[in-house]
């Protein structure tokens, strides 16, 4: 095993809102922090095209520009920031000893945990097979290959229609389908999607099977309440019915809820002394940008003072 360096005071696992968060609060207080991220900073928030519902951007910015400021932010006051996948997180009295996939091995007196979560898949026949070939969870980073084309929504809470009515600036017509007879979206963002002429929708449904030749070119839908099967003739689907916490790598570390999303008190603690969670992986009510950055605060705020109290 490698030597390892100096131990960190606080390493927090997610470059997210929450994560980018609790490395700004920990690095003010002067603790030798760094965050593992995976990929670029900002997590599923760069995916975002426009937040208008943030505190303080009162015209609005795009989630690239939202992740960029909070990155420069977090390293002006010192935060250390790399790329890699945690793979184990091992107990050592006090000290936790973080494992990359790439055999890199890092040591913390505590740890925030913002690993956030991954869009959730339809698990139907064909989407793996068209994955990338007509099957997307990200309507920022692919929108544009649909331009005039006919593209299908799954899904009916905010991130569906947001994506949906973005969607709507490339596309022919967008079809939101959605296995419930009224959307789960906030009312301002509802009022726009039923306002926009080329959003047309399908209630009560659910897709059986995605479906075509080179890329996808159908879905198969059952009407829930009569049971009637159809076909949608689309060039693409854009699916958000939801997202799985990225925790496969603590099972056995921290107490988990029936869904896999970490459980914590009011302070962000969970089952492990010293190891703290944030953001979307955390098992709430309530999942957004806000509430992400509010959970980065007061996880860092507690880590600062669990270190404080450890056995010098």
């Amino acid at each position: 095993m490698q030597d390892l360096p100096d131990i960190y005071d606080v390493i927090i696992i997610g470059g997210g809102p929450a994560g980018l968060t609790a490395g700004i609060y920990t690095s003010r207080a002067r603790l030798k922090s760094l965050l593992i991220g995976k990929g670029f900073a900002g997590g599923q928030v760069t995916t975002i095209e426009w937040i208008e519902n943030y505190p303080g951007f009162d015209e609005g910015i795009s989630g690239i520009e939202f992740s960029q400021r909070m990155e420069r932010q977090a390293k002006k006051f010192g935060l250390e920031i790399i790329q890699g996948s945690v793979t184990e997180i091992y107990l050592h009295d006090e000290i936790k000893r973080i494992v990359l996939e790439e055999g890199e091995v890092h040591e913390a007196k505590a740890v925030i945990l913002a690993t956030g979560a991954n869009p959730r898949p339809l698990k139907v026949e064909g989407e793996e097979q068209y994955r990338g070939r007509g099957v997307s969870y990200c309507a920022t980073c692919d929108g544009a290959f649909f331009k005039d084309k006919k593209i299908a929504v799954i899904g009916g809470g905010n991130s569906a229609v947001q994506e949906a009515i973005f969607l709507t600036k490339f596309a022919e017509v967008v079809y939101i389908v959605h296995r419930r007879d009224q959307l789960r979206a906030t009312g301002i963002i509802q009022e726009r999607a039923f306002a926009n002429p080329k959003i047309k929708f399908i209630w009560n449904s659910l897709v059986e099977k995605i479906d075509g030749k080179d890329t996808v070119n159908a879905l198969f839908l059952k009407n829930v309440e009569t049971g009637e099967r159809s076909q949608l003739d689309v060039e693409g689907v854009f699916v958000y019915i939801g997202y799985n916490p990225n925790t496969g790598f603590l099972k056995g570390l921290v107490t988990l809820d029936e869904d896999n999303y970490i459980i914590t008190d009011e302070e962000m603690s969970t089952s492990v002394p010293g190891i703290f969670a944030a953001g979307d992986v955390r098992a709430k009510s309530l999942k957004q940008i806000t509430t992400a950055v509010g959970d980065g605060a007061m996880a860092a705020v507690s880590a600062e003072k669990y270190i404080s109290q450890m056995k010098r």
